[in-house]
């Protein structure tokens, strides 16, 4: 490129993109030890570990085997896909940076519900003291900000292709350091080759990231299981749908930048 050629619409997408990933990985990669996880350390039953994982394995297993249908109760699919094919046409016709970064804004529309939705329901469930039955609420709320921004970018959801990069995303999204480093180098194979790796086992990763998200929120939902006390817990429920939302967002977006040149 010459010294004066202006970038164009799909470069500055790439460079937007780049910058808020680069911030996004940089933030992740040292686990943070609040002083609320510090009180709360000695407190925690020893079992509840196995507990969460378990709680979040079998939401994932029911919610892929029998809950997507129930999810896409909750948004209208059809509308979705129809408005991804409108904003392709505009973009096909003009070419320009708004068209192309009204896919964006449409998911970040998405994320932004998600988030919401999930602290009224987290902190609802902690006011009532309801912390462990919140894992399959809160799973839903998940995979169902993830598919709607999937949409948005003009990509399904249903296949095990699709199933293993999202558990991906929620995994990457809620790790730290070398683990988070690992699961984006896998995240960003997946989106240039978008094949399973040969030793795939849908349960296996569907146990990684259970792992993740349960290692994670672990001192959150023993919180949450206080009756008042844990709306504080419930609180967390929209940090980490956050932290998920962004990530899922920042690689969706990868995936269609891709699909353009």
């Amino acid at each position: 490129m010459g010294l004066f050629q202006q970038k164009t619409p799909l470069e500055k997408e790439w460079d937007a993109l780049n910058k808020r990933e680069k911030k996004f990985l940089t933030a992740r990669q040292e686990k943070e030890d609040t002083a609320l996880n510090q009180f709360l350390a000695d407190k925690v039953p020893d079992n509840l570990q196995d507990t969460l994982d378990a709680a979040f394995f079998k939401a994932f297993q029911v919610i892929f085997e029998k809950g997507t249908g129930v999810i896409e109760k909750t948004y209208r699919r059809e509308d979705l896909e129809k408005d991804f094919q409108v904003k392709e046409f505009s973009h096909e016709t003009k070419g320009n940076r708004k068209t192309l970064k009204a896919f964006s804004q449409g998911a970040k529309s998405a994320g932004n519900k998600g988030v919401f939705l999930s602290g009224a329901s987290g902190i609802g469930m902690g006011l009532l003291g309801v912390g462990i039955p919140d894992i399959p609420v809160f799973t839903g709320m998940i995979l169902r900000t993830v598919y709607e921004i999937a949409l948005r970018y003009g990509f399904h959801y249903d296949t095990q292709e699709e199933q293993y990069f999202i558990l991906l995303l929620i995994q990457g999204a809620v790790s730290h350091g070398s683990a988070l480093d690992t699961v984006n180098a896998e995240v960003n194979r997946y989106i240039r080759e978008q094949t399973l790796p040969p030793d795939y086992s849908k349960d296996h990763q569907i146990r990684q990231t259970a792992g993740a998200l349960s290692k994670e929120l672990l001192y959150m939902k023993f919180l949450q299981g206080i009756p008042l006390v844990g709306a504080v817990g419930g609180v967390y429920d929209v940090v980490y749908m956050k932290q998920i939302t962004e990530y899922a967002k920042i690689k969706y977006q990868r995936r269609f930048l891709r699909t353009k040149g």
